[in-house]
């Protein structure tokens, strides 16, 4: 024990002596969090609208008015010709158009029933989808107004549809996403510094001075994790408040569940970086390992869409995907409230990654006896 103490003691100070390394633990992360928690959302704040309106009746300018009381939608151009209003599109000026034909407003009075034409740019088919949603939207709320006013002020729709929201009841996506980044951030700090610490120490040849002493494998593993962990679960908290002072992030659940599986997650990350260290003999050789599993991990962990939405083989593949793990049950916790009963399958999965990972990094050290 006291070989792991003067281990960490170390640890620390190197860490603190390294003026690289400071900026990249207290100063980066938070400044990545503030800012990528903002730009990393598929909220539409602004579309941009082409109007070609050919009826040019009262009905028509009705429902573009609709369009124009949106905080979502910029009209930013009205047409008389299609073809100019499809070179909105193309060259990515409008994100829709809105084509209302001629006859419009005859045909919704005498046949009860009209058509209009929504043009949309899906080069981004999830942009596309929300826009295509909220559209869809402003145009049944013009059908219902045209509905009473037609049948008469006391006529009331067959089925009135009310929703309520569990979790996210605003749909505020800056809370789906904090949790996210939140995760990116933490195991950046855990498993990256970690790699590179141990290869750093490899390049100096200090590695071979702590190699002929005698400390064991497992005391030395344990002198690298710690200080890393404790590092790691600073920034955790420090991004749980940023989140809780600039985003207004809810705390349905409990402070000690989340952080008693941050503890168990971070093993696996940590572990996770002292093998890669240990397979590798330069910084440069373990970055371009580490940017790999990374970019793999981070693109299927379910940041953006979940988990269950992938192919079978990806859901297979990701059952080795620690990112995975933790991305769902740090929103479950946050958001959902949710027990140690309601996560005990990733509980369980990761303190068996954790025993594997640490027992490859334990095995793959090699030391001078």
């Amino acid at each position: 024990m006291r070989t792991i103490l003067f281990l960490i003691q170390k640890e620390f100070i190197q860490i603190f002596r390294n003026k690289t390394m400071l900026p990249l633990i207290f100063v980066i992360p938070v400044v990545q969090l503030v800012i990528l928690v903002n730009a990393a959302t598929f909220d539409m704040k602004q579309i941009d609208m082409t109007v070609l309106d050919s009826d040019m009746s009262a009905s028509s300018r009705e429902l573009v008015q609709k369009f124009r009381g949106s905080p979502f939608y910029h009209i930013q151009k009205a047409s008389f010709s299609l073809e100019e209003a499809e070179a909105t599109l193309k060259d990515n000026t409008a994100d829709i158009v809105l084509h209302i034909p001629q006859g419009f407003e005859k045909e919704l009075f005498s046949e009860k029933e009209t058509d209009i034409q929504l043009l949309i740019n899906a080069i981004n088919g999830t942009s596309a989808g929300l826009i295509n949603a909220y559209t869809g939207s402003i145009i049944n709320d013009y059908n219902q107004n045209v509905l009473i006013d037609y049948l008469g002020r006391d006529f009331e729709l067959p089925v009135e549809v009310n929703s309520r929201y569990f979790f996210n009841a605003w749909l505020d996506y800056n809370i789906y996403m904090l949790p996210g980044i939140l995760v990116i951030l933490v195991t950046l700090i855990g498993m990256f510094l970690t790699a590179l610490n141990i290869v750093r120490e490899k390049e100096l040849g200090t590695i071979e001075q702590l190699n002929v002493t005698p400390i064991k494998k497992y005391q030395f593993i344990i002198g690298k994790m710690l200080p890393f962990m404790v590092i790691a679960l600073f920034e955790f908290a420090f991004g749980l408040v940023i989140g809780h002072v600039f985003f207004e992030l809810p705390m349905e659940g409990s402070y000690a569940v989340l952080f008693l599986f941050t503890v168990i997650y971070l093993l696996v990350a940590l572990g996770f970086g002292l093998f890669l260290s240990a397979i590798s003999n330069s910084q440069q050789q373990v970055m371009f390992v580490m940017f790999f599993f990374m970019l793999t991990f981070i693109l299927m962990s379910g940041i953006f869409t979940p988990t269950d939405s992938m192919p079978e083989w990806a859901q297979v593949v990701n059952v080795i995907n620690p990112f995975a793990y933790f991305m769902k049950v740090i929103r479950m916790i946050i958001l959902k409230g949710s027990g140690l009963a309601d996560i005990q399958h990733e509980v369980y999965s990761l303190l068996l990654y954790a025993v594997i990972i640490l027992s490859l990094a334990t095995w793959r050290y090699k030391k001078v006896a």
